[in-house]
């Protein structure tokens, strides 16, 4: 039982950092609140709408921030639950970076913040996360075709190295949290894209 109580609070703190709005404090700080995120550009509190809108420099603060709220929340529920909790708390905090609650359940694409999860959690399969997302995303010139096979590819890889038990370099040992966090964590991020996706074409047919 206690056990199950550390996953859960685990959990709670990781979708706690997963709403931090990097990108509206980085937008803040370049423009005293000239620029809203949400408002500007394509409406995505994400890294890519940051570096349209206010520029490489500041783009790149906010996906360093991202990345940073998704390791620090599997790093944070390692210490409170152990390995189940680390995979909690990386899975809350795409949930919180995509659904804040702050900001009625509307927030990026939570890319960058599973990237820093999976850093943290899954470091074993990180540069095959780089490298298939890079490589489809160039090969397509679409960003969101590279996120679908990262994301099938994230699912398969984590489901191989629970069954098969492979070294994790210094992420929690593989086990069926793995295989959850992977399979919850890209169902909100493909969820997310689709909805985005409706959104921008149900703008652009009005």
């Amino acid at each position: 039982m206690a056990d199950v109580l550390l996953t859960a609070v685990a959990a709670v703190v990781g979708y706690l950092l997963g709403t931090i709005p990097s990108a509206g404090v980085v937008a803040w700080l370049a423009t005293r609140g000239a620029i809203n995120l949400r408002e500007a550009g394509s409406g995505n509190p994400g890294a890519i709408n940051a570096i349209k809108m206010l520029g490489t420099r500041w783009g790149l603060v906010v996906l360093a921030a991202d990345i940073a709220k998704g390791a620090a929340a599997v790093g944070l529920g390692l210490l409170i639950g152990g390995d189940p909790g680390a995979y909690a708390a990386g899975t809350a905090a795409v949930a919180g970076h995509i659904f804040p609650v702050w900001s009625g359940f509307r927030g990026g694409k939570g890319v960058a913040t599973s990237a820093g999860a999976c850093l943290a959690a899954f470091p074993a399969y990180f540069p095959i996360d780089m490298a298939v997302a890079g490589a489809s995303a160039l090969k397509s010139r679409r960003a969101d075709l590279g996120t679908q096979v990262a994301c099938f590819i994230w699912i398969l890889s984590a489901l191989v190295w629970w069954q098969a038990d492979l070294p994790n370099l210094w992420g929690p040992d593989p086990s069926v949290g793995l295989f959850l966090f992977a399979l919850i964590g890209s169902t909100m991020i493909l969820y997310k894209f689709r909805a985005s996706a409706r959104k921008l074409a149900a703008i652009e047919g009005q």
